[in-house]
């Protein structure tokens, strides 16, 4: 049996993993999870699960836990998330949104400790380190985004050297259909309706804006060891194909399925074996498949991924940091939708980038530039 850890248990991902868990009792057990400040879930998952550690924001929230839950170990803040990351379990699974995943992460990485890679940002802000590191303590890094997973799946028993691309599908967003014209006066609740996936609100953002996909090409980068020009993208409405490697003989092999993560989690819980799972797809109700190019001026946010992947150093970690910044001030009212690219390619044009960044390094632009500065 699988000991299993989660970062960011009630949100979307980690969700869907309890119900991977809760599925496949014989072959996962949970050990430890970390929630933000939604205490009635970790109440239920508590009870349900039986974790050994747990982890909340707040230290009043650890408090009250500690008092209904006795039995168990409480920890809170950036020190909880180092707990659950380090406890006894035999795999990882970051689910938590943005950089606060990376320093947990690494600490897992230290432990030994096999990752389950939900959390991009990650990768975005210190790909070269973590990955670095993952091999020399012998860790696997499994993908859990659909797309990176796709890729991941059919990579398997393949060479590198006779990978000639991967693509990345992208359904488009909340947006795909409207001219940039018509993305002026866009409000909060029509971003946040995505047309194929239920995501949380960050990465929900993130798609419309297509900045989901700059930090899955920037990500791509990192897990499959690939230079840029050998990542690409293209826009597939149906979320049918979650993504394809193109070989050198012109071969295309695509990976498809429903629009579900659980398939995606799944996988890289039990990897290197698959176990069932009763959702199949149904081609009876699969008419057409919709494929169009990629419009990087329609979708800046993509083209800036790019450029900071080319630039490289600490302008990949600036541009994740500028873009959590602005989405925050968007959900809150206080930007237009245009206004998040406008702040991103601010904040890059200013950035004096470090080449070889440490983590110290990084982590501090990634602070500075989550900031308020203007």
């Amino acid at each position: 049996m699988k000991k299993i850890s989660i970062l960011g248990a009630s949100g979307s991902i980690g969700t869907q993993a309890l119900e991977v868990i809760r599925n496949n009792p014989n072959e996962f057990k949970l050990i430890s999870v970390s929630v933000g400040k939604n205490i009635q879930r970790l109440k239920n998952i508590i009870d349900e699960f039986s974790p050994e550690l747990v982890s909340v924001s707040e230290a009043s929230d650890a408090k009250i836990i500690a008092e209904a839950f006795p039995d168990i170990s409480v920890e809170y803040g950036g020190a909880g998330l180092h707990a659950v990351a380090c406890d006894d379990s035999d795999m990882l699974l970051t689910a938590v949104m943005g950089s606060v995943g990376l320093s947990p992460t690494l600490a897992a990485v230290e432990k030994g400790k096999d990752i389950a890679l939900a959390n991009k940002e990650t990768l975005v802000a210190a790909g070269d380190i973590v990955m670095s590191r993952a091999r020399e303590k012998n860790v696997n890094i499994i993908p859990v985004d659909s797309e990176h997973s796709a890729i991941f799946q059919c990579l398997r028993g393949e060479s590198l050297k006779e990978v000639s691309k991967i693509i990345l599908t992208a359904s488009g967003g909340s947006f795909r259909d409207l001219s940039r014209h018509e993305l002026k006066d866009v409000t909060r609740e029509q971003a946040l309706a995505h047309p194929n996936w239920a995501m949380g609100e960050k990465i929900t953002i993130d798609s419309a804006t297509m900045m989901n996909k700059g930090l899955e090409v920037i990500e791509a980068k990192w897990l499959f060891d690939l230079d840029v020009d050998q990542i690409t993208t293209i826009l597939h409405r149906e979320s049918t194909i979650h993504s394809m490697v193109e070989f050198v003989d012109n071969s295309i092999m695509a990976q498809m399925g429903n629009s579900d993560m659980k398939t995606a989690i799944q996988f890289a819980f039990s990897h290197p074996e698959r176990l069932p799972m009763h959702n199949p797809m149904d081609f009876s109700q699969l008419s057409t498949l919709n494929f169009k190019q990629m419009d990087y001026e329609r979708f800046r946010l993509l083209d800036l991924s790019y450029q900071a992947l080319r630039t490289g150093g600490t302008m990949p970690a600036v541009m994740n940091a500028a873009n959590e910044f602005a989405v925050s001030e968007f959900l809150k009212g206080s930007i237009s939708f245009l206004d998040i690219e406008k702040i991103v390619e601010s904040r890059m044009d200013a950035h004096q980038v470090v080449a070889n960044p440490d983590l110290e390094t990084i982590l501090h632009y990634d602070k500075l530039y989550k900031s308020d500065m203007r």
